[in-house]
């Protein structure tokens, strides 16, 4: 067999010169796809210099990937034209069908990545900040929807009648929907804390069930850095649901105390305790100047009792105990200075007659 013949030789009645012209238009689009797709970006790219807005350089950033594959498509599509092959002609048409709209909803999914950083621009045009909690879970609730979307028009273009196949789920559905109760539940959990916005990543929480740093706010749940550098993950229905101590919006951080002083005490020299102590706190430099609360207001079973209310300046923790244990230095001199002294739990016993041997 000749190089002519072999040309004209036909399997399912189509040319080996068909197939050749054929596979050669592919392999030019499947090899000069990328070529061809960063000199398109690159033509683009500046037309977009010459904007003042940089949402469309952002665009432009997820284009390319989509771009390489459409040209690619291209080249599948033509290569499909060029042989007509008629028994598998409407089989083809639906494979290009597909792979064209898996091409718009794969540009839109990760157009959608972008979504936070334009939606963001525009928003501080308002003169408003927009929370990254309710950004990603913008974000995140789109591609979702997106995914179903895209999956849903593939399984219609094939011919499904996805209304009547969902139709069909009823009960199957509501099966689901009692057993995902909880995932719906964090859901709207998550939502309260986006929108309530409790606390945000990076904050130092408290509930009746976890306490420390948040690393991560999910649709499902939030994900809590422990001191012990413990890793707890709780569901937001949970925690949406619980009383949150947010430390770190903390503007002072309290000291409450009580001084037992002995009954030995006198007037004179409580009075002089108290002048000192309340001095003393006012020129603290570590100390809160709004709140100072020294008083003399019990006369307790076994001591003179001083409350003592008042906060320091600094929340860090650390730098608080330093604060703490600075003004109990300073408080056990005043009370030595005045002569005084603590008092500690005791008992008097008063005999009025010893019996007579």
């Amino acid at each position: 067999m000749d190089f002519k013949e072999l040309l004209a030789y036909k399997i399912l009645d189509i040319s080996m010169q068909d197939i050749i012209i054929a596979f050669i238009i592919f392999f030019i689009a499947l090899v000069f796809s990328n070529i061809i797709s960063k000199m398109i970006v690159k033509m683009l790219n500046k037309i977009t210099k010459k904007t003042k807005t940089t949402v469309d350089d952002d665009i432009l950033s997820t284009i390319e990937a989509p771009l390489k594959f459409s040209i690619i498509l291209i080249g599948f599509y033509l290569a499909k034209e060029w042989l007509k092959i008629p028994r598998f002609d409407i089989f083809l048409d639906k494979i290009v069908q597909t792979l064209a709209t898996f091409l718009l909803f794969w540009f839109v999914y990760r157009l959608i990545g972008k979504f936070a950083l334009i939606f963001d621009k525009f928003y501080s045009k308002l003169g408003k900040k927009l929370s990254s909690d309710i950004e990603n879970f913008m974000v995140k609730a789109l591609k979702i929807l997106t995914v179903i979307i895209g999956i849903m028009s593939i399984l219609q273009g094939w011919g499904i009648n996805v209304s009547a196949f969902l139709a069909s789920l009823g009960l199957v559905g509501m099966a689901f929907a009692l057993a995902a109760k909880d995932t719906a539940a964090n859901l709207f959990g998550s939502l309260v804390i986006f929108t309530d916005r409790p606390f945000k990543m990076g904050d130092w929480i408290q509930t009746p069930d976890v306490e420390g740093t948040v690393e991560n706010i999910g649709i499902r749940s939030t994900r809590v850095r422990a001191f012990t550098q413990a890793l707890i993950s709780v569901p937001n229905a949970t925690i949406a649901n619980s009383p949150i101590t947010n430390w770190t919006k903390m503007g002072k951080r309290r000291i409450k105390a009580r001084l037992g002083l002995p009954y030995s005490t006198s007037k004179k020299q409580m009075q002089k305790i108290l002048e000192d102590l309340r001095d003393m706190l006012k020129n603290h430099d570590q100390i809160h100047k709004d709140t100072i609360m020294i008083r003399f207001d019990e006369f307790a079973d076994s001591s003179l009792s001083i409350f003592c209310y008042f906060f320091t300046t600094t929340t860090n923790w650390v730098k608080f105990l330093e604060v703490k244990e600075d003004v109990n230095f300073k408080i056990m001199e005043i009370i030595e200075k005045n002569g005084a002294s603590f008092a500690f739990p005791s008992q008097s016993i008063y005999v009025e007659s010893l019996p007579i041997s």
